[in-house]
């Protein structure tokens, strides 16, 4: 088992290194060529420091015989200017291409995110969706062009200095190249182990973004609930795995280093010790040692660089595996931004045996579900809590797939239409009535950027949102705060129904639409939406049947199913489950009947 299980783990991790690389040259293709600026700039900045060895053998030599010393020293001085002028510049270069990658990164990054398809969303931790656009890109910033040039750097220039090195004395190099291969192999096998470490700090660091996101999301919550140390400790113990595993990382590096350090330092000494008994018995020149000498600590930054490469390679291949994590996970088609049709009539709707769950071996929400509903008029959806109602709402948006049966818009397939023109036709407001970060004029914009303040002014009325503009400090550019936090729950749903109602859509979709509304309040929308039905398909899932006794039929669903169609009136004779919801909520004498 263990000899079969050996090269199956070796071809695994060679394929990881291919997927790693093509990811990479992804990133770093649309900048080939200013790579290859600062790749060219480096090594000009390394040949200076290639030729100072040789220039100082030289003036050795001229030192031993006499000769001036003037010519050589400016052509020194000259070759330490130009050279670190050109690594200078080529670093610039550099460190502007990595940020264009790591912006390329999180600009596509951001793009898919926001594509996602909410079922992969709903597997995922926000806050680790999060850490991948902020710390994992910025692990490419080093893996995309440093890590790239310090490798060919590095290689060219310790290619160059072993030959030259080797046309000073081969003897010399042969000891060179037995200690450092030596201390090599070692350092060779704590590579992997920085890559594991980062890839589990990267994790430490979104599960961190994760508990974040969640004490934020319920900041009043955990206040009211006198649970702030408990979510500290939860917070500080993600934050103590991710420095854990950070820890890890940095003592392999520090091994690495100093092996890298240990291999020079054991070749100064070895070429010390043989290159002091040649030179004694004649067979090479004092000069030759000493720029032997100098190329060996010469050798220590093209190693550095390979070992620098390597292990920003390590580093930058963990946050490429979670990047590309991303790519992987289903993703809805880019918008087009182009209205699909031009039609302004209001949107029929017909249900044909669909049925839904969230995913293989977990129950369905929906089963065989069927109903029709014509353009214009308002239909309510009605039932006990898990009947499936909000849900009815995910698939004609197509948030989810149906498992089973057809949605019909306007008698064509759901699945037929374009998605940015299905979702333009579409107003759609949320039970928990979202209101986003930013000023109130933001937010009823927000699914219709086009709006007029004529039209705006007009909903604020309709909405009786028009009293809160004027007391509110800066109108509609104050701001709302995080997640609406400076408005009332009534003012919220009042703001989502507004922004709805500015999309002007054919089809509109009220989900618990005026739940946190006083009576006066809610008496008033629903004159509001009355009239809008007259204009608009108007559907609404109501928990309290008084918001919807006027609807032009009411569906009863029960356990994902639908169990009765009609009005409140024939329902309450011919329904137990809707007579018993209306006698609950005292719409109907107590002890009355049903059918």
């Amino acid at each position: 088992m263990n000899t079969a299980s050996a090269p199956e783990a070796t071809g695994a991790e060679c394929l990881r290194v291919r997927e790693t690389l093509k990811a990479l040259y992804g990133y770093v293709r649309p900048h080939r060529w200013t790579v290859v600026l600062g790749l060219l700039l480096a090594l000009a900045g390394a040949a200076g420091g290639l030729l100072q060895p040789l220039a100082t053998k030289e003036l050795v030599e001229r030192l031993s015989s006499g000769g001036t010393l003037a010519g050589i020293l400016a052509a020194l001085t000259a070759l330490v200017l130009l050279s670190t002028v050109a690594e200078a510049f080529g670093a610039y270069v550099l460190e502007r291409t990595a940020e264009s990658v790591v912006l390329a990164a999180r600009r596509s990054l951001i793009g898919r995110l926001l594509r996602l398809r909410l079922s992969a969303v709903d597997r995922m931790q926000p806050g680790d969706l999060m850490s991948r656009v902020t710390s994992d890109t910025t692990l490419l910033r080093a893996v995309s062009t440093q890590a790239v040039v310090n490798a060919a750097t590095g290689t060219v220039t310790l290619i160059a200095a072993v030959v030259v090195m080797a046309f000073l004395d081969a003897v010399l190099l042969g000891v060179t190249l037995v200690v450092v291969a030596v201390v090599g192999a070692g350092a060779a096998l704590v590579m992997p182990k920085i890559g594991q470490a980062a890839e589990r700090s990267q994790a430490a660091v979104g599960e961190l973004s994760t508990g974040l996101e969640r004490a934020f999301g319920a900041f009043r919550t955990v206040k009211a609930s006198g649970a702030e140390e408990r979510e500290t400790a939860r917070l500080e113990a993600s934050a103590r795995r991710a420095w854990r595993h950070g820890v890890r990382g940095a003592k392999w590096e520090a091994l690495l280093g100093t092996a890298d350090n240990l291999a020079v330092e054991l070749a100064f000494l070895a070429v010390l010790a043989v290159g002091g008994a040649r030179v004694a018995s004649g067979d090479i020149p004092v000069s030759t040692l000493i720029a032997f000498l100098l190329y060996l600590f010469y050798l220590m930054e093209p190693v550095y660089r390979l070992v620098e490469s390597a292990s920003a390679y390590q580093e930058g291949a963990a946050a490429i595996a979670r990047i590309k994590e991303v790519d992987r996970l289903p993703a809805e088609p880019s918008a087009t931004h182009e209205p699909a049709q031009a039609e302004e009539r209001p949107a029929s709707v017909r249900f044909e045996k669909v049925s839904f769950r969230y995913g293989p071996g977990l129950p369905y929400i929906h089963q065989e579900v069927d109903f029709e509903v014509p353009g214009a008029g308002m239909t309510a959806f009605v039932g006990p809590s898990g009947a499936g109602k909000s849900t009815l709402f995910s698939l004609v948006e197509r948030f989810y797939e149906t498992a089973g049966g057809r949605i019909l818009v306007d008698g064509t397939d759901i699945r037929e239409w374009p998605l940015s023109g299905l979702r333009s036709a579409i107003g759609y407001v949320e039970q928990d009535a979202p209101v986003l970060a930013g000023t109130l004029r933001e937010n009823l914009v927000f699914s219709a950027p086009a709006a007029t303040d004529d039209d705006i002014r007009a909903v604020l009325a309709r909405t009786r949102l028009d009293t809160l503009v004027e007391r509110l400090p800066y109108g509609l550019d104050t701001l709302v705060g995080h997640r609406g936090s400076k408005l009332s729950g009534g003012e919220r749903q009042r703001v989502a129904i507004a922004r709805a109602l500015l999309r002007k859509p054919r089809l509109l979709l009220l989900d618990e639409a005026t739940s946190q509304l006083d009576a006066v309040n809610e008496v008033a929308l629903r004159h509001v939406i009355a009239e809008t039905a007259r204009e608009t398909t108007v559907l609404v899932v109501a928990h309290r049947l008084s918001t919807v006794t006027e609807a032009d039929r009411i569906v009863v669903m029960d356990q994902g199913r639908v169990r009765a169609i009609g009005t409140h009136e024939e329902l309450v004779e011919r329904d137990e489950l809707y007579a018993q919801l209306a006698t609950t909520q005292l719409l109907t004498p107590a002890g009355r009947p049903a059918g």
